[in-house]
């Protein structure tokens, strides 16, 4: 944006760029042009060229009013006041009347084969005189080219023609080429080939030589390494026997182990469960057999002891009696001293009975006596034997001998 004025009729002008600046209300003018780019399309129709050919152009440029003091001081003067579309009506008409010139110039061809060529050679001629009205040529390019006779349609024909006889003359140039080139090639593939084949004869022979070394020098290895193999296997199989022969020592005496250990334990079990009972069976029934013997035995000296008591009981009566009647005997004798023998001898007779029965009384207790001796005739001397203590005793207690009677 560029501002000019002056104060107090003052012919000085001032220019800001992008900037501000101080005015005075009323008394400063001020005026703004506008820097953007502007878009132009230059258009020059039925513009003869070099050879009478009438060629309309048209064309696209970018210009903008130049940022320089000088030259915007140039654009202010020119331009100041004015609108945007009248400045470009004055750069185009200066664009289309050099574009008109530079056509008039040049061939068909040159302008149509070269376009960037022509735009240059345009905005080379053009830049000086917009230049000098402040204004800058950013960029300028030709847009279309075309003509009313068909011009250009026919210079491509013949072009074309031109293009296909080349071509056709291309083709069979190149075929032949192509044909001399396929043959020589064909030779040299053979030949090649030939030469390939024969070294790769020669290289399948040395490679069938080679993979015969090989594969002997392999067999050698494999052979080799299948005896370190073998050798190494059976060495790890005898490890292997031999770890399992000490795995089965070491189970069998784990065995044996268990086995004494079961062997002890079934003779605990059977101590704990047979033995110990059965001995325990036998020390009661011992203890029991003991006991009905010691039973027995206390019975029967019970029973002894209760006869002897008895039997000493009874004797001491007896003999109490036997000494009361003896004293009565006695007194009874001296009474029957008066008698005679006759008269005591029948008193004794007479107490015979009873005594025998009080000696005889503990004896009715007894259920059973058992006179130890085989042999009846000892029985009977036995008999024999009391019977014949009996007069002894009875003259112990009455003084009479009856073996006198």
């Amino acid at each position: 944006l560029s501002a000019a004025g002056g104060c107090c009729g003052s012919d000085v002008k001032q220019y800001v760029y992008g900037g501000w600046a101080w005015a005075w209300w009323c008394i400063t003018d001020t005026q703004r042009i506008s820097l953007e780019i502007m878009t132009l399309q230059p258009r020059c129709e039925d513009v003869e060229t070099a050879e009478g050919v009438a060629l309309t152009v048209t064309g696209v440029a970018q210009v903008k009013i130049m940022t320089e003091k000088e030259l915007l001081a140039v654009a202010c003067e020119q331009f100041l006041g004015k609108n945007v579309q009248d400045v470009k009506n004055v750069v185009l008409q200066t664009l289309e009347g050099h574009l008109r010139s530079i056509l008039g110039t040049l061939t068909v061809e040159q302008i149509y084969q070269d376009r960037d060529q022509f735009a240059k050679l345009v905005r080379e001629v053009a830049a000086p005189d917009v230049g000098r009205m402040g204004i800058e040529i950013l960029s300028f390019t030709i847009k279309d080219v075309y003509d009313k006779v068909d011009y250009l349609s026919s210079l491509g024909k013949t072009q074309t023609a031109a293009v296909r006889r080349d071509a056709d003359i291309g083709v069979a140039e190149a075929e032949r080429d192509a044909g001399i080139r396929e043959a020589e090639c064909k030779k040299e593939m053979l030949d090649v080939k030939f030469m390939a084949d024969t070294k790769i004869a020669d290289s399948k022979r040395a490679f069938e030589l080679q993979k015969a070394a090989f594969n002997e020098e392999v067999n050698v290895k494999t052979a080799e390494a299948q005896l370190a193999y073998e050798l190494q296997s059976a060495r790890e199989q005898q490890k292997i026997r031999q770890e399992e022969i000490e795995i089965e020592v070491v189970q069998r005496k784990k065995q044996i182990d268990v086995e004494e250990k079961e062997i002890i334990r079934m003779e605990k079990e059977l101590i704990a469960t047979v033995k110990r009972p059965a001995e325990a069976e036998a020390y009661r029934i011992q203890q029991i057999a003991e006991g009905e013997k010691v039973k027995q035995v206390l019975i029967a000296q019970a029973e002894a002891e209760k006869i002897r008591k008895l039997g000493e009981a009874e004797a001491f009566v007896i003999e109490a009696i036997g000494m009361a009647e003896a004293e009565r005997m006695k007194l009874k004798a001296e009474a029957l001293q008066q008698y005679g023998e006759a008269a005591q001898l029948a008193l004794v007779l007479d107490a015979l009975p009873e005594i025998a029965a009080k000696v005889a009384a503990p004896l009715s207790k007894v259920d059973e006596i058992l006179i130890l001796g085989g042999e009846n005739s000892k029985t009977t001397s036995e008999v024999n034997r009391l019977l014949a203590e009996i007069p002894a005793s009875v003259r112990a207690l009455t003084g009479v001998d009856l073996t006198k009677v």
